[in-house]
């Protein structure tokens, strides 16, 4: 997902006056970090605070770091560290380049980083994580990677990020949906525990329908070009995943399903996969022919 939201970035801003390639692939290599630094703090904060054990289903789905010893809390420590100060360097050295705005992007990207699982905020305990990743995966990696590339930043690339944020914010309601009996048991109140499960698979499904809305909209009002609507040729794939948030969960996964005991997390993520490859192709399209809207050409 976060390559997907640096290509976007990069196809809108390729053709704009002041993009220069260099600043562009070291905020794609920024945002790349920053995922990994994400997925290394909530292990390690996780098992910090006894919510991921070996019966959660973070250790069932795929291996642990620490709690399958493959890495020590040491180790996963020192990762963490060395990736943020990879991470940090990279940040300051676009700060140089671009200015302070960046250093706006960057800041607000580390503060919700950190504080999506640690304490004293836990947005994702107190119902405000999905928001967090909207906001990511979203505006932020979007947008400050467009900014880090041009240095400048046209209302049209707000709305133009948004789509593509409302696809991973439904990829955690997937998510948090499969982890919600744990979730609750363990007093970790993520929205779909806010819901209900009921009303957190209608919100799921409204996110990844809203992509496709707002995908038109955006080409409406000049934000996008058309051939983005080539995303549309996922549609079939959100139908499967409309289907699957609209039956009961299976009690035993089918024979082969990899990442048990996520399911609905499983649909959602095969969507948003297909949906955000035909959106960059469309974009890339768009870029090469120089099609769609004069900001874009």
């Amino acid at each position: 997902m976060t390559l997907t939201a640096g290509a976007v970035a990069g196809l809108l801003a390729a053709r704009h006056p002041g993009f220069v390639g260099g600043w562009y692939a070291l905020a794609f290599l920024g945002i790349v970090l920053a995922h990994v630094s994400n997925n290394l703090l909530n292990d390690l904060l996780d098992t910090e605070t006894g919510l991921d054990t070996e019966s959660y289903p973070r250790a069932l789905y795929a291996p642990h770091p620490i709690l399958s010893g493959m890495i020590t809390r040491a180790g996963l420590v020192q990762a963490a560290v060395a990736v943020n100060v990879a991470g940090l360097v990279i940040l300051a050295v676009l700060v140089g380049a671009r200015g302070l705005v960046v250093l706006a992007f960057g800041g607000a990207g580390i503060l919700l980083n950190l504080f999506y699982t640690a304490p004293p905020l836990r947005l994702k305990k107190r119902g405000l994580g999905e928001l967090d990743v909207l906001a990511v995966w979203g505006p932020l990696m979007i947008g400050g990677t467009y900014y880090a590339a041009v240095g400048r930043i046209p209302w049209q690339v707000w709305p133009a990020s948004l789509p593509y944020g409302l696809l991973c914010t439904a990829v955690l309601m997937g998510k948090h949906i499969d982890k919600l009996p744990w979730d609750e048991a363990a007093g970790v109140r993520t929205l779909p525990v806010v819901l209900g499960e009921g009303k957190a698979r209608r919100v799921t499904e409204l996110l990844m329908v809203g992509f496709y809305v707002a995908l038109v909209g955006c080409v409406v009002v000049g934000a996008l070009p058309w051939p983005g609507l080539a995303a549309f040729g996922a549609l079939p794939l959100l139908w499967r995943a409309l289907g699957a948030l609209r039956r009961p969960r299976p009690d035993r996964p089918p024979r082969g399903f990899p990442v048990w005991p996520l399911w609905f997390a499983a649909f959602c993520f095969t969507h948003t996969r297909r949906a955000g490859a035909l959106l960059v192709a469309g974009l890339a399209a768009a870029t090469i022919l120089g099609l769609g809207p004069s900001w874009l050409r």
